[in-house]
């Protein structure tokens, strides 16, 4: 059976720790930069805390991003799926689906309860 080292999930998941410094609320799962913050986003927010990497829930090792709370909504419409970017390299480094989708309005604020990104040891 194969198995790493947790120094190799670390180095990975250390980019999100270090260099992802936005979230935004998206109205489908945005694929690109671009698309995670303009043409998908319905708001954001860069009051962001993502956690050093540690043990996994089951297996491998994960990184938590905090809750957010009162984060603009920029835009009206369904959010989906939310996405972490790094805006000073214009990289677009995790999406994933809500827990439930929300109708938001513009000029409203959102929150997000904390989120894992956890990459399990290999089968």
């Amino acid at each position: 059976m194969a198995t790493l080292a947790n120094r190799v999930y670390d180095n990975g998941l250390t980019v999100l720790d270090t260099e992802a410094n936005r979230v935004d609320i998206c109205s489908s799962e945005p694929s690109t930069y671009t698309a995670a913050t303009s043409t998908n986003t319905l708001g954001n927010t860069t009051s962001i805390s993502i956690s050093a990497p540690t043990d996994g829930d089951t297996s491998g090792r994960k990184v938590t991003l905090s809750a957010i709370s009162g984060a603009s909504v920029t835009a009206t419409g369904t959010a989906t799926h939310y996405a972490i970017t790094d805006t000073s390299n214009t990289r677009l480094l995790v999406t994933g689906s809500l827990s439930s989708s929300q109708a938001v309005t513009s000029g409203n604020t959102f929150s997000l309860t904390a989120v894992d990104v956890e990459i399990p040891d290999p089968a």
